[in-house]
């Protein structure tokens, strides 16, 4: 696999004078890790030259809980390397960015109030709450002021400090703009580092970028070249048909969301299913009957949830399982909440929570029980909010039950007109 070319110089060969100008440059060197190919590539790099000049280099690596195993096990594998002086895997309570749902929209990871939820146990070599050394921390820290802080108690215990970053500009273009920006200021003139700041002060202290100019051929070109170690999640990838420029560790709960969460499903159906836990104080394991996306949800209303939030709760829940038959009850719900408007005058924002219970069994009033009501039995007709079986309805289906396999099962409804369509569409 060939590598780009710059004036005559290879991108690695770049890499390799970049980080060989950071340990000549700086009194101190540490590079931040995330498990991905990226800065798993920058660290070995990082430790060659290491050898090479006698050095020795930190690892910062912020573990936020929800990991692959085989990124976990690449961790410790890369902790072994032999020119690093301190490896500083970070197990704090940091807040993180939850796009799953809207009821809940950050999670603190390792939150000793959530410790029988955990994902994992918490690492033993770990910083964490029992031995934390940053008198700066506070539960609920988001990452990015993290960073900052640990850049300002690095540089203070260790001096002009360098902070190894393994972006790439090809990747995003935030990071372009990261590594192109006019206004930053760089050291020495070199445009692939930063002087890293605290809102307006600046740090003793520059984040390097040694292999900006890098495309993901590159990177799998130095694995193979210099025989690298690489996280085994990639290969899983591969496997599971991703192309190279496909294969991301997307964080689970964040705004790519769709994409973090079918990769777990897909290539750690265990661990996906303690994310769907961990996520919130609902617990997602029991929202469907294993063998159907169809049957009867198995959960109660959490008491800290209002109807309307169930409500939300639940379709959100179905969603992650299935979004073609989430999008199929939120028409028929907004049809129904249309219908009360205009024939009743109750607009969206004044739908009871709750109303009579005989009425709402009655299907004579609105109410936002009644609504999480239908779909927590999984009515795919939507009866229960007074709509009857059509012809639409039943072609859905269709193509739902031959698109997923375990999408009903009649063991798993107490729906009798599904048990029906069973026997005439499925079983037959």
């Amino acid at each position: 696999m060939k590598m780009k070319k710059y004036l005559e110089k290879n991108v690695l060969d770049s890499a390799l004078e970049r980080i060989e100008w950071a340990f000549n440059h700086f009194d101190s060197v540490y590079f931040s890790f995330s498990g991905g190919k990226d800065s798993s590539v920058m660290i070995q790099l990082a430790n060659i030259v290491a050898k090479r000049l006698d050095k020795e280099f930190d690892v910062l690596y912020i573990d936020f809980e929800a990991q692959f195993k085989a990124t976990i096990d690449h961790i410790y594998e890369l902790k072994e390397l032999s020119n690093i002086r301190e490896f500083y895997h970070i197990a704090l309570p940091m807040s993180l960015r939850n796009a799953v749902t809207q009821l809940q929209p950050k999670w603190i990871c390792w939150d000793e109030n959530d410790k029988q939820k955990w994902i994992r146990d918490l690492p033993v070599d770990s910083i964490n709450m029992n031995n934390n050394p940053f008198e700066f921390f506070y539960k609920g820290m988001e990452f990015e002021e993290f960073i900052i802080h640990f850049a300002r108690w690095y540089s203070d215990k260790h001096g002009h400090t360098g902070a190894g970053i393994g972006i790439r500009s090809q990747e995003s273009l935030n990071r372009w703009r990261t590594i192109a920006s006019n206004k930053k200021k760089t050291i020495e003139g070199n445009q692939w580092t930063t002087i890293i700041k605290d809102r307006t002060k600046e740090l003793d202290a520059a984040n390097f970028y040694p292999i900006y100019d890098w495309v993901t051929e590159d990177v799998w070109g130095a694995v193979s070249k210099l025989d690298l170690s690489y996280n085994q999640v990639y290969e899983m990838m591969y496997k599971n048909g991703l192309a190279l420029n496909e294969q991301r560790l997307c964080q689970p709960f964040g705004d790519d969301q769709r994409n973090g969460l079918d990769q777990y499903m897909a290539l750690e159906y265990e661990t996906w299913e303690k994310l769907l836990e961990r996520v919130n104080g609902v617990n997602f394991g029991n929202i469907y009957a294993r063998t159907s996306a169809l049957g009867n949800i198995k959960t109660n209303k959490p008491e800290h949830l209002n109807w309307e939030q169930y409500a939300i709760f639940l379709l959100e829940s179905i969603g992650l399982y299935n979004s073609e038959l989430m999008d199929h009850y939120i028409e028929k719900i907004d049809k129904f909440i249309a219908f009360y408007e205009k024939n009743e005058g109750i607009k969206l924002a004044d739908i009871p929570d709750a109303a009579d219970k005989k009425q709402e069994s009655q299907k004579k009033v609105i109410s936002w029980r009644r609504i999480a009501r239908a779909i927590e039995r999984n009515d795919f007709y939507m009866k229960r909010l007074s709509f009857s079986q059509n012809k639409s309805d039943e072609e859905r289906l269709k193509k739902l039950v031959s698109k997923y396999d375990n999408l009903l099962s009649p063991n798993a409804t107490n729906d009798k007109h599904l048990k029906q369509f069973y026997e005439r569409e499925v079983r037959s």
